[in-house]
């Protein structure tokens, strides 16, 4: 995994909540743009999205060529200490940053 700098021995998100996130920005995007833009194989991208689609946190609908992706974000974490939060959090989180103005920033 080279993303075009030293590449860290670990990072606070998992493949998974990266795959959901370029799938919000996104949500026709190739799963060969997903792995090229997180840095990760396609098969592990495919399997990385029927994760999510068997969990529900997303489905798919071919539209041409090509999937468009829905997400379920009222859907909950998995892991017990962030059970109970809708993953909408982490999406609005990231997303946040792609916003030509966001928030204030505040000190």
């Amino acid at each position: 995994m080279q993303l075009g700098r030293l590449t860290p021995r670990w990072t606070f998100l998992t493949h998974h909540a990266r795959v959901l996130l370029e799938i919000a920005r996104s949500p026709e995007i190739r799963q060969r743009e997903i792995a090229d833009a997180i840095g990760i194989t396609e098969r592990t991208v495919h399997a990385i999205v029927a994760d999510l689609h068997e969990a529900g946190y997303l489905t798919s609908e071919r539209v041409g060529r090509r999937n468009h992706y829905s997400l379920n974000t009222d859907r909950q974490f998995r892991y017990p200490t962030e059970a109970g939060l809708p993953v909408r959090r982490l999406i609005d989180t990231f997303s946040a940053r792609d916003l030509p103005t966001g928030p204030p920033h505040q000190s």
